[in-house]
C-alpha cells in the first residue's frame, strides 16, 4: 500500500462509484479538509492544493496547523509481553523504543 503525502500530511482516499471520482481527506488531523479528482493525477494535484490552502489559511488566521502525528504513541501491553519484548530488544542491542520502531517499519514495508 502506498500513501499519498505532501509536506508531512497524508491522504485518506476512497472511490465514489456514485460520483465516479476519488474523494480524499487529510488524515490524522482534527480539521476537516477534503479534495477530489477523477484521475490519480487530478487527485494528487487537488491534495497538494488542499494542503497548501490549509497552511496559508492557518497562517492568515495566526494559528498553528494541526499536525498529523507527533511521533509518540502509548501502547498498553500485558506485563509478560512487555518483559519479553524488552528482552528481545536488549538481545538485539537496542532500546525497546528503537526495536519496536524497527518492527513496525518492517511490518509496514511488508504490507
Amino acid at each position: 500500500m502506498s500513501t499519498m503525502t505532501h509536506k508531512g500530511f497524508a491522504a485518506r482516499v476512497e472511490y465514489s462509484d456514485e460520483d465516479a471520482c476519488f474523494i480524499g481527506h487529510i488524515a490524522g488531523i482534527q480539521d476537516v479538509i477534503g479534495f477530489h479528482g477523477e484521475s490519480v493525477a487530478e487527485l494528487r494535484a487537488a491534495f497538494e492544493e488542499a494542503v497548501e490552502d490549509y497552511l496559508e489559511t492557518c497562517q492568515k488566521l495566526g494559528r498553528e496547523p494541526n499536525r498529523p502525528y507527533s511521533g509518540q504513541f502509548r501502547l498498553r501491553l500485558a506485563p509478560e509481553l512487555h518483559a519479553r519484548a524488552a528482552m528481545v530488544a536488549e538481545s538485539h542491542g537496542k532500546s525497546l523504543n528503537a526495536w519496536v520502531s524497527d518492527v513496525i517499519e518492517k511490518g509496514i514495508t511488508a504490507a
